[in-house]
């Protein structure tokens, strides 16, 4: 897989290239979002499959280039930074980051989420996780004032269309085609994460707080302390 690497830091992308490039990925680096940016057109070569992006960049802000990438390209979004704190990391993920690694952070977990990213994006389709009809039609999801399309992968509350992250949408999906159920931590993050290394649930967290903030209905997501979570069909 082809990996771009965003990162200001000479020492500390020659380390992680290194470590990267020991575990079979092919690292482009770019010393600026610019430079990323440039890297990500599409006639620069064959795609990227992740970019792991750094937000202390000498040009511009990492949220402005996460920004920007998202705009032009679907490639998954690592964001890796020493801004542990939770409004960073859900501003990253608003902004279309499909993961959020602090510093300093170990190398496995690292690996860990790149594999994770990669299988998700692999697995990727507009119908992926659903059962389609004879004819080929999906019926909307419909709770309360939140309908779900689910081939389109659009969300909307009373009429208007909200945007959601890829993990954001497959999270909302996987709980709302059955409202009311419990689903474990485990599950959650096998089903959406697939993966089962247990260092993603504090990505779990931040997903299901954006999600609560982005559609306006912190209640439509309850907490089972010490279980998982569920999804509370609003009335109406």
């Amino acid at each position: 897989m082809r990996l771009l690497l965003v990162e200001d830091d000479n020492h500390v992308a020659a380390a992680l290239s290194a470590m990267l490039s020991k575990h079979g990925f092919e690292v482009a680096h770019a010393r600026s979002g610019e430079e990323a940016l440039q890297a990500l057109l599409p006639d620069s070569g064959a795609p990227f499959g992740v970019v792991l992006l750094d937000l202390g960049l000498p040009d511009q802000d990492g949220f402005e280039v996460c920004g920007k990438i998202r705009k032009r390209t679907a490639t998954p979004v690592i964001m890796v930074t020493a801004r542990a704190d939770v409004r960073s990391r859900i501003h990253g993920l608003n902004l279309g980051a499909d993961d959020y690694v602090v510093k300093p952070y170990d190398t496995m977990e690292l690996l860990a989420r790149i594999h994770a990213v990669s299988r998700r994006t692999a697995a990727h389709d507009p119908g992926h996780g659903t059962e389609e009809s004879p004819d080929g039609f999906h019926p909307p999801l419909r709770l309360g004032p939140v309908t779900i399309e689910l081939p389109t992968r659009q969300v909307s509350v009373n009429g208007t269309t909200i945007s959601l992250t890829r993990k954001e949408f497959d999270l909302l999906a996987l709980l709302a085609q059955r409202p009311g159920v419990v689903f474990r931590r485990e599950q959650i993050i096998s089903e959406v994460w697939r993966t089962s290394w247990e260092g993603t649930g504090r990505t779990l967290e931040v997903h299901i707080a954006s999600l609560r903030s982005k559609l306006r209905m912190p209640a439509l997501i309850e907490t089972v302390r010490g279980v998982g979570y569920r999804l509370v069909a609003p009335a109406g």
